[in-house]
């Protein structure tokens, strides 16, 4: 299985979000929220209006799980918590989002992402992480952040397509690899040093000119199927 199998699999689980009890404008305001993922917000009422405003997160008419309006509203009203890696009183939602795929992310979206999983790496200080730039030319401008974190005890591993002589650096592996998902993948993978609570990941393909479509997960197993495809194939060659 490749990278972009693997996003096509996370794309084929659209889940639903059932909100309950509430008014027109609030549905309306979580369809733009979630416009820009694989998430279709529907109204929907109980025959008592109670328990009053809550929404259910379900895929394949099952429900996974519910959580007040209220509750929901304060995770989109924080946008690090939202992005689903952080630590988070509305959890029960974040949970679920796990491994929804999101669509049409700009490059601003794709790097706060990005940051995320490195600040993850730089605070736990230790373990590997593995970045995609698609081309060397985009790897240059991220060498300060890179080699920053080389600087902590952390196996840092970057992926490019040569379109431009290797820059230099120092800190981390460099593979270099004329290779289409290389090219195409935007990823950063970080392994949490062992630890399944610590491991995350950031995986998208550029399916139009600088728009991603992929997901973000901190499921252990997704982790690290993800590092053994890279390790497998791509080696650890430096060039």
């Amino acid at each position: 299985m490749s990278l972009s199998e693997l996003i096509a699999g996370v794309e084929e689980h659209e889940k639903t979000l059932t909100v309950f009890n509430a008014d027109e404008d609030v549905v309306t305001a979580f369809r733009e929220r979630f416009a820009d993922r694989n998430v279709t917000v529907r109204p929907e009422s109980t025959p008592s209006g109670r328990p009053g405003e809550f929404v259910t997160l379900s895929e394949d008419g099952e429900v996974l799980t519910a959580t007040s309006i209220t509750d929901l509203q304060r995770m989109i009203e924080d946008a690090d918590v939202a992005l689903g890696l952080g630590e988070s009183p509305y959890q029960p939602i974040l949970d679920y989002m796990d491994e929804t795929m999101f669509t049409s992310w700009s490059i601003d979206q794709m790097v706060a992402a990005s940051r995320e999983i490195e600040d993850r790496a730089w605070r736990v200080g230790e373990g590997s992480l593995h970045a995609g730039f698609q081309y060397l030319s985009t790897l240059r401008g991220e060498l300060p952040v890179y080699e920053r974190l080389g600087s902590k005890n952390l196996d840092v591993h970057a992926y490019a397509a040569p379109d431009e002589d290797p820059p230099e650096h120092e800190g981390f592996t460099l593979h270099i690899e004329r290779a289409e998902e290389i090219e195409k993948s935007w990823f950063v993978v970080f392994d949490g040093d062992g630890v399944d609570e610590n491991k995350c990941a950031l995986l998208a393909e550029e399916r139009e000119p600088r728009k991603f479509y992929g997901f973000w997960t901190y499921d252990p197993d997704t982790v690290d199927w993800i590092i053994d495809h890279l390790e497998s194939t791509y080696g650890v060659l430096e060039q």
